[in-house]
């Protein structure tokens, strides 16, 4: 009998610490060679590990929310062999960000080692069971566990379709389409006395600690504006009817960033970053736009890079890459920083203003309310128009507000006048 330890892997270039989000083992459970036993994050990439051997689970190396180091150990099992030297086994990273309690989960991993997997279980052919022992855990990736969790669903009720009977997004899905058992009726009013208390973890502390340092650091200048987009949605529309099959359909956003490209030409100190700490603000040439988007984990913000070189095709392709890429876990870090400015849109849940969080140590972001059709007066009578409020805020630190308003003006005159987005110069 020897024990074997397995210390925190290299998770990333530079990284030298790495928060534990899950455990997907305890101490007693029998694990076997290649069995996913972890899951750690770092810059918004969770990263599953494995055990290279077989065993028992003597010891854990901290609780979830924990920052461990890199080579330090993690986990011991218990062999049947005489035991070997401290391990560092390859993490296997799955580019997924950990879904926090409370969202929804995002693409599942695939294991490295797998044989082909095999059609999605239907409904009728994967019938529910009764919950195995507590030892019996289910084979899954961080993000399916959280959308088990977040939809109150025991993973040992499924039968898993995946590898080895590794539980996929999909089974959850069809089990979710499938519905629960119907409850008993209960008719009444009663009280509700459930508490639940939820650690920050992940993505969302993440988020969280971003939040603080963006509001405490920065302070905010909000300037909202109306914009009469009437002939810009014409436009569009007309755009998107002509478009090639290889073209995507057009939203507002490449508009917008067209615009913005051409707006910090006459304000460079609003596409720029400000290093409070050494008191240096960095103007930049290239406009890296952030495109905050929604993922099942939280808040992220893929980098539309040079959109000063990018046409209104290219924007929205790029757009469109990103935003996949990022909501199925799969952008690289790259892609996820390096941004000049942002822009911050809830489509059609936009309401009609809003106060953005300027994405530190950048010094602008432009929101986008919602579109909604109101009565204009055009001087002889009340016309239906589409109108839009842009909501912007800016480090009042570096941009006063007669630059800010005179952004924010420049911004609306080009989507008014759609056409000047289109020329050069």
């Amino acid at each position: 009998m020897g024990e074997f330890t397995i210390k925190m892997p290299d998770v990333g270039e530079g990284v030298a610490e790495a928060e534990l989000v899950e455990w997907m083992v305890k101490i007693g459970d029998l694990v076997r060679e290649d069995m996913m036993v972890a899951a750690v994050m770092t810059d918004k990439a969770t990263v599953e590990i494995p055990t290279p051997v077989s065993g028992t689970v003597v010891w854990l190396g901290g609780e979830v929310g924990d920052t461990i180091a890199v080579k330090a150990p993690l986990i011991r099992i218990a062999t049947d062999g005489a035991g070997e030297e401290p391990a560092t086994p390859e993490a296997v990273g799955t580019q997924t960000p950990e879904p926090p309690p409370g969202t929804s989960s995002e693409a599942p991993h695939t294991p490295t080692k797998s044989a082909p997997p095999a059609a999605p279980a239907t409904p009728a052919a994967a019938p529910a069971r009764q919950p195995s022992p507590e030892f019996d855990k289910p084979l899954a990736a961080p993000s399916v566990r959280l959308l088990a969790r977040e939809n109150g669903i025991d993973l040992r009720l499924l039968r898993g379709s995946g590898p080895a009977g590794r539980i996929l997004r999909e089974d959850v899905e069809q089990f979710l389409a499938r519905g629960p058992d119907p409850a008993p009726t209960v008719s009444g009013l009663a009280k509700k006395t459930a508490r639940e208390e939820t650690k920050l973890t992940g993505l969302r502390r993440r988020i969280a600690e971003k939040m603080v340092v963006s509001t405490s650091r920065i302070p905010h200048i909000t300037y909202v504006e109306e914009v009469d987009v009437t002939a810009l949605e014409e436009l569009r529309a007309k755009m998107n009817a002509e478009r090639r099959p290889d073209q995507p359909k057009l939203t507002l956003l490449p508009f917008l960033m067209r615009a913005l490209v051409k707006a910090v030409v006459e304000q460079p100190d609003v596409n720029a970053t400000f290093d409070d700490d050494a008191g240096v603000l960095t103007r930049f040439g290239a406009v890296h736009i952030g495109i905050a988007t929604q993922t099942a984990a939280g808040l992220a913000v893929p980098v539309v890079k040079h959109a000063e070189a990018r046409g209104i095709w290219d924007c929205a392709t790029e757009m469109n890459r990103l935003a996949e890429a990022t909501r199925a876990g799969t952008a690289t870090r790259d892609e996820l920083t390096g941004s000049t400015i942002t822009i911050t849109s809830l489509g059609a849940l936009g309401g009609i203003v809003s106060t953005p969080v300027i994405n530190h140590p950048e010094v602008a972001i432009v929101g986008v309310n919602k579109i909604a059709t109101r009565p204009v007066w055009d001087g002889t009578q009340f016309v239906p128009r589409k109108m839009m409020n842009l909501s912007s805020s800016f480090d009042h630190r570096i941009v006063d507000g007669w630059n800010a308003a005179t952004f924010v003006q420049r911004l609306r005159v080009l989507m008014e006048t759609p056409a000047l987005i289109f020329i050069e110069g």
